[in-house]
């Protein structure tokens, strides 16, 4: 019995060191000389299957993208739905960017202990890339941050079916006026700056250094989300989060939510892969470490 609970502590531990969001495993306050660079997670991790904090993560995903779709395409059926036109009726633009990036911000503060808060395929991409976690997780999670989405959509069209139905269900596309190419750039640009803050945000040797510093990862992850929309929500709608763009265009579903829903899954991908690289070879140098 005590070498069972031996395991499943060490299996806690190992889990623990992956996490993206507030770890001690992660610096614990020790001195930057002292810092040891984490080491990688393994491509797979069949243990992870039989562990409860594996399905706990997932189911935790599932809800933070459900309440993140429910909240930001809510809103956002608030704001072009207003029949008077007015500004005054409606939070307007800045409210839809606030919404999108303050649930971000509540949401990663929630659940960043249990999964680390991805909420975000693209997220999840970036830091698999950069052996952060295994591509079990990682495939778990964006099947989790899927289904999400999806209800999440689901449920907002099933409170307000006329006027989600009539004003686009908060489906991402391409805007008259810009190109494919335009949409595109927009999408790997602002998940490049999404994740590159992910990384930044939740870097192991900083967290090291200052105690501070995983405490308030959430505040700039949100608040990127926040500038990203405003700076994109005219060229797409913003998606750079392609579980928010399919579930939008799942539950609308209609010819224009799918002529351009490629975009929203290569761009957030290569914007995430772009940041993960910059961040392993620019900013951690970690495979020159070696030769020091």
């Amino acid at each position: 019995m005590e070498g069972k609970e031996e395991d499943v502590r060490l299996g806690a531990n190992r889990y623990s060191e992956r996490q993206p969001i507030g770890t001690a495993a992660q610096g614990g306050g020790a001195d930057e000389k002292d810092y040891k660079e984490p080491p990688p997670a393994p491509l797979f991790e069949a243990e992870e299957l039989t562990s409860w904090s594996f399905y706990r993560a997932g189911i935790a995903e599932f809800l933070a993208t459900f309440l993140f779709l429910y909240i930001s395409v809510l809103t956002v059926m608030g704001v072009v739905g207003n029949p008077s036109g007015s500004k005054c009726g409606t939070v307007g633009i800045q409210g839809i960017a606030w919404s999108f990036g303050g649930m971000i911000f509540v949401l990663v503060y929630c659940t960043a202990g249990i999964s680390g808060g991805h909420i975000n395929p693209a997220v999840t991409f970036g830091l698999f890339l950069a052996r952060k976690l295994s591509l079990t997780r990682a495939v778990f999670y964006m099947v989790m941050q899927c289904l999400g989405a999806i209800c999440g959509a689901g449920v907002v069209k099933g409170f307000q079916t006329t006027l989600y139905m009539g004003n686009g269900g908060g489906a991402n596309s391409v805007a008259p006026g810009y190109t494919k190419g335009d949409g595109l750039g927009a999408e790997i640009v602002g998940t490049f700056v999404l994740v590159y803050t992910v990384f930044s945000a939740t870097d192991a040797k900083r967290s090291a250094r200052d105690s501070h510093v995983p405490i308030l990862a959430p505040l700039p992850i949100g608040f990127a989300v926040f500038l990203v929309h405003l700076a994109t929500i005219p060229i797409t709608g913003t998606g750079i989060n392609p579980a928010r763009s399919l579930g939008a265009a799942i539950i609308y579903n209609k010819k224009q939510s799918w002529d351009d829903h490629w975009i929203f899954w290569v761009g957030p991908f290569t914007g995430a892969a772009l940041a993960a690289i910059y961040h392993v070879v620019v900013i951690r140098a970690i495979p020159f470490k070696s030769r020091d």
